[in-house]
């Protein structure tokens, strides 16, 4: 007879994950989870294996957050080995082109401003862009040459830190679904000598920053998941707040309008996000003089 299932809880809330080299997301969620024992959980953007740093992970009503804190800005910390693009564009990948030319400081910092800005760029062919239903890298595992279509991505930043003859460490700053491995590819193209990735930590998830995050190895102690807990609210502070009466929350919380009246009112538009008394209500927007909730939450 197997033992019964163990009652999953309703815990609310964000964890800041540094996560470690090796880990993919999805099992950062799944240990996370166990280790709450909590019912639902997502996370806010896909960190690589190969990569470490920030990975932000929602459960219970803070996964109604995530979409907001996906779409804010990210940062990164990278390092590029020169003389070798390999075909994923990273350390895994085999090389596809070698060269004994090395870039000089001043060589590299004279092509950065090409790359800041809205840029086209196209993703690594081992990326997880669907083409006809597949993914990238699926059909690049199965020997196949994927065409894929350059996107425009938003980079703010990027700074060279430090170099040596071999390798150059960098900082970017930048939009949702840029591609820190095809920088790295399209610096050692456009300098003549290739480039991949040896080193990728991500800073910057939207509203959360690296000294909010917490070592997965410090999670795993009696109690130490939970004490990490950040509010569901925590996933909204790059959003303006709207404080609401608690008449106004009553109707908030069925999901109707409220009229908003007075010099102070916000502007039309949004996201907002609105709270009573310490709690978060719901998400929306402004309309004709009324906030008007699309995602209420159950807390």
């Amino acid at each position: 007879m197997s033992a019964p299932r163990k009652h999953r809880l309703d815990i609310h809330g964000w964890i800041i994950l540094d996560k470690p080299v090796g880990m993919t997301s999805t099992l950062a969620v799944a240990a996370l989870r166990r280790l709450l024992n909590a019912k639902k959980a997502g996370h806010a953007g896909t960190l690589d294996p190969l990569a470490s740093g920030i990975l932000p992970l929602a459960f219970g009503e803070a996964t109604k957050t995530v979409p907001y804190v996906v779409d804010g800005e990210k940062a990164y910390r990278f390092t590029v080995r020169w003389g070798i693009e390999t075909n994923t564009d990273d350390t895994e990948g085999e090389a596809v082109a070698t060269s004994d030319n090395r870039p000089v400081q001043t060589e590299i910092e004279a092509i950065l401003p090409q790359f800041i800005g809205v840029i086209a760029q196209v993703p690594p062919q081992f990326s997880a862009i669907k083409i006809q239903g597949e993914r990238a890298y699926d059909l690049a595992r199965d020997g196949e040459t994927v065409d894929l279509v350059a996107r425009n991505v938003e980079i703010h930043a990027l700074r060279l830190l430090s170099m040596t003859a071999d390798e150059s460490v960098f900082e970017a700053e930048c939009g949702k679904g840029t591609y820190i491995r095809a920088i790295a590819r399209d610096m050692g193209r456009i300098l003549g000598c290739y480039g991949h990735i040896t080193a990728l930590r991500r800073t910057r998830v939207g509203p959360f920053i690296e000294m909010d995050s917490t070592p997965f190895h410090a999670l795993e102690t009696d109690g130490a998941a939970s004490d990490a807990l950040r509010s569901v609210e925590s996933g909204l502070t790059e959003l303006d707040c709207i404080v609401m009466s608690r008449d106004q929350a009553l109707r908030i919380r069925r999901g109707q309008s409220v009229i908003l009246r007075g010099r102070d009112a916000p502007a039309e538009g949004g996201p907002y996000y609105t709270t009573c008394d310490g709690t978060v209500l719901a998400i929306g927007m402004v309309e004709r003089g009324e906030f008007v909730p699309h995602r209420v939450f159950n807390l």
